[in-house]
C-alpha cells in the first residue's frame, strides 16, 4: 500500500511495448535499472507494463534506435494531475484563497472540548466562558489563562480547578469539581432527637443524651425520643446533644390516578425536510417559511459540523430540520399497562418518603372509576425516624 502511494506521488505510467524482439526492451530495463511491474503479455510480440514517470521518459529515449513502438495507455499520479490543471488559474486562485482562509481561521476558536465535569453542565461552563470573552470565533492567542481561571472559579463555585488550553482552532477545557465541605456539627449546642413521623419503634441507639422510649413503643410525629437535657448525679441538669439513631416500622398508603383513554400521535408519513447553514453565528436558510405548520407537527433538528481530515473543525454547520405532521387519535390503554405505569410512579414516590430504610412488605390494589384507574400502594417499611432539633 505504501509503495503504491509513493508511485502515485512520483507519477505512474501504464505503457504498451510492441516489437519484433520484445525481449530487447526488457534487457534495456535490466541494464539501466529501470523499474517496472504488472507485466502482461498480449501476444508474442507485445506486452503491457507499469513504470514510474521518470523511468518511462528514460525508456523512450533508450528505445529510439530500436524497432519498438512504445505507447502510453494510462497516466496516474500527482504530476499528471497538476499538469492537467496548470492552466486553470481560477482553480489555483481558489485553492490559494482557501489555504489562506484556513491559515487565518486557525487563529480563532471554532470548537470546544470539555473534560472532567459531572455535576456542572457543559452549558453552564460555556456560558461562563462566553461571559469572559471565550466564545465561538474568539481569538485563541489573546486568552489570558491565569485571569480567566480566577474569574471562572468565582463565577462557578462548584469548580475547584479549570484550565483552558488553545491548540489550533480548538479549545481544550479541563475542569475539576469541588468536593462539598462536610456539615459542621457544633457538639456544644444542646439538641433533642424527636420522631419525624408516626412509627412503631424497633431499635434505639443513643449516642449522646438519654433515650425516652423503648423498642416496641408506638410514637407520634414530634415525640421526644432522645433527650438532650438529663438529670445530673450531683443535682441540677446537664445539657447534651441528644443524638442517635432510632429505627421504627412505618406504614404508607399512596394513591395515583391513571387515565385509561390516551391520545396517541399517528404520523401521516408526509415528511418535509428543510436545510440551513450556520457560518459562525450567522444562519443562512435555504427555505422561505421557518414556522411549524400548525400544532400537530413535530420538528426534529440535526446539526452536522463540517470537519477536515484529521478531525479539524470548521466554523460551518449544516442544520437539517425534519417536519413530521401527525394527527391525534384517542386509544384505550389496557389496564395492565396502566397498572405497570402506576407501579413505577408510586414506587418512586415511596422511595422519596423513606429515609435510610427498606421496604418490608408492599401490595397494589386498583379499581376503575369511569375512564380512570385508581391505584393504591400499601407498604410497610423500616426506617430511621429520628430527627435532630437544636435547642435555642
Amino acid at each position: 500500500m505504501l509503495k503504491h502511494i509513493v508511485n502515485l506521488v512520483k507519477g505512474q505510467v501504464t505503457g504498451r511495448a510492441e516489437s519484433g524482439f520484445p525481449e530487447r526492451v526488457l534487457n534495456l530495463c535490466a541494464e539501466y535499472d529501470l523499474v517496472f511491474w504488472d507485466l502482461t503479455w498480449e501476444s508474442p510480440v507485445s506486452f503491457t507494463f507499469s513504470t514510474t514517470r521518470r523511468d518511462w521518459k528514460r525508456l523512450r529515449r533508450l528505445t529510439k534506435n530500436l524497432d519498438c513502438d512504445l505507447t502510453a495507455a494510462d497516466w496516474k499520479g500527482v504530476p499528471f494531475f497538476l499538469g492537467r490543471i496548470r492552466h486553470r488559474y481560477a482553480l489555483w486562485v481558489g485553492f490559494l484563497l482557501s489555504m489562506s482562509l484556513l491559515f487565518y481561521g486557525s487563529f480563532f476558536i471554532w470548537d470546544f472540548q470539555i473534560e472532567g465535569n459531572q455535576n456542572v453542565s457543559r452549558e453552564e461552563i460555556l456560558r461562563a466562558l462566553e461571559k469572559h470573552g471565550v466564545t465561538f470565533g474568539a481569538y485563541g492567542y489573546g486568552i489570558n489563562s491565569f485571569d480567566l481561571r480566577n474569574d471562572i472559579l468565582l463565577e462557578i463555585p462548584e469548580l475547584s480547578y479549570i484550565a483552558v488550553n488553545v491548540r489550533g482552532c480548538r479549545a481544550y477545557i479541563q475542569v475539576r469539581e469541588a468536593i462539598p465541605a462536610p456539615e459542621v456539627v457544633r457538639k456544644d449546642q444542646p439538641a433533642n432527637t424527636v420522631a419525624a413521623k408516626d412509627a412503631f419503634v424497633t431499635a434505639i441507639q443513643p449516642w449522646d443524651g438519654e433515650k425516652q422510649v423503648l423498642p416496641g413503643t408506638m410514637v407520634k410525629e414530634g415525640q421526644l425520643l432522645i433527650a438532650g437535657v438529663v438529670q445530673s448525679d450531683f443535682g441540677g441538669v446537664r445539657y447534651l446533644r441528644g443524638t442517635g439513631r432510632v429505627y421504627g416500622r412505618t406504614w404508607y398508603e399512596l394513591q395515583c390516578q391513571i387515565p385509561l383513554t390516551v391520545r396517541h400521535k399517528i404520523y401521516s408519513g408526509d415528511t418535509k425536510k428543510q436545510r440551513a447553514i450556520l457560518i459562525g453565528k450567522n444562519r443562512v436558510n435555504f427555505y422561505f417559511n421557518s414556522s411549524i405548520p400548525g400544532d400537530t407537527c413535530d420538528k426534529i433538528t440535526h446539526w452536522d459540523k463540517w470537519r477536515l481530515p484529521g478531525d479539524i473543525p470548521l466554523p460551518v454547520t449544516t442544520v437539517t430540520e425534519e417536519l413530521r405532521p401527525f394527527t391525534l387519535q384517542e386509544q384505550v390503554r389496557p389496564e395492565d399497562e396502566a397498572l405497570r405505569l402506576a407501579d413505577i410512579i408510586l414506587t418512586a414516590r415511596l422511595a422519596s418518603c423513606i429515609q435510610e430504610g427498606t421496604v418490608l412488605k408492599r401490595s397494589l390494589s386498583s379499581q376503575t372509576a369511569g375512564d380512570t384507574l385508581l391505584v393504591t400502594l400499601s407498604a410497610e417499611c423500616e426506617e430511621q425516624i429520628g430527627r435532630l432539633v437544636e435547642m435555642p
